[in-house]
């Protein structure tokens, strides 16, 4: 599938800012699901534009702008060829080992009701990969999905406790959940191209399998990616995956502005904060 994706982030100042910075995660790489055919960003002011790898083989653009600046723009876009590989991430960077995978954030710490729904929802399969599949399935019906982060329930027990949340308040409750497993599990930010998934902006989790390797789980829709999603950064939780994190010197209060689209031939969904 040729998926294309445009993503315009616009910060304004209340006051004329000294100068910015920003860090973006917002390049996807090639894998075995997706193969990268364009991709570019551009800013609306002069600035310094570095490239690099981050610890997990993510790549990030940092933006170095000097004010005074009462706004900025960055616009990020291109295209990608998905391919449905069942949710198995082969072929993607890797630094560190599966282990690594097992350290709990603040983000995803798990409590004692976590690590209870986790051990029930798995108590019947054997094999890894079926409790997974067990786990992602339980998760999607006893969680009610909304459209933006939960305020003031951020952390994966919070979440749970409520039974509601956003993809990247539920990719935490996953991850949590797998941890309490004995399992290795970690945070996707990426894209997804589903016209009742709400923002295209989409998160997910992936978890190691033994002999299989790392395998996506959206807890969203209780299923595993295929190639409607364009998988971009993945880390221990959203803080080291979030597409954008920025700030500035001067300026006052910020607001932010995010219009993406994602679409596929001549079909396009859209959405706007």
């Amino acid at each position: 599938m040729h998926i294309r994706v445009r993503r315009e982030t616009t910060y304004r100042y209340a006051e004329p800012a000294k100068a910015a910075i920003q860090k973006l995660a917002l390049t996807p790489r090639n894998y075995d699901g997706q193969h990268v055919l364009d991709w570019r960003i551009d800013v609306d002011r002069d600035c310094r534009l570095r490239a690099c790898e981050d610890a997990f083989g993510n790549v990030v653009h940092t933006i170095y702008v000097d004010g005074p600046l009462e706004a900025l723009t960055t616009v990020v876009e291109g295209a990608v060829e998905t391919f449905d590989t069942a949710g198995v991430a082969r072929g993607a960077i890797e630094r560190f080992p599966p282990e690594l995978y097992l350290r709990e954030t603040p983000l995803t710490e798990a409590d004692p009701a976590l690590c209870d729904f986790a051990r029930e929802a798995t108590a019947r399969p054997a094999a890894a990969l079926s409790k997974l599949h067990a786990l992602v399935d339980a998760l999607h019906e006893a969680v009610i999905v909304e459209e933006e982060p939960a305020s003031g329930a951020g952390t994966a027990a919070d979440v749970f406790a409520r039974r509601r949340g956003a993809a990247q308040n539920l990719a935490h409750v996953f991850i949590a959940c797998v941890r309490c497993l004995e399992m290795p599990a970690r945070y996707v930010s990426g894209y997804a191209l589903r016209a009742d998934a709400g923002a295209a902006v989409h998160a997910w989790a992936e978890a190691h399998v033994p002999g299989l390797g790392w395998v996506g789980f959206d807890p969203t829709t209780g299923a595993s990616p295929d190639e409607t999603y364009i998988r971009v950064a993945v880390a221990l939780d959203h803080l080291g995956a979030a597409p954008v994190r920025a700030a500035h010197a001067g300026g006052g209060e910020e607001t932010t502005e995010v219009r993406v689209s994602v679409a596929r031939a001549q079909s396009q969904f859209q959405s706007q904060s």
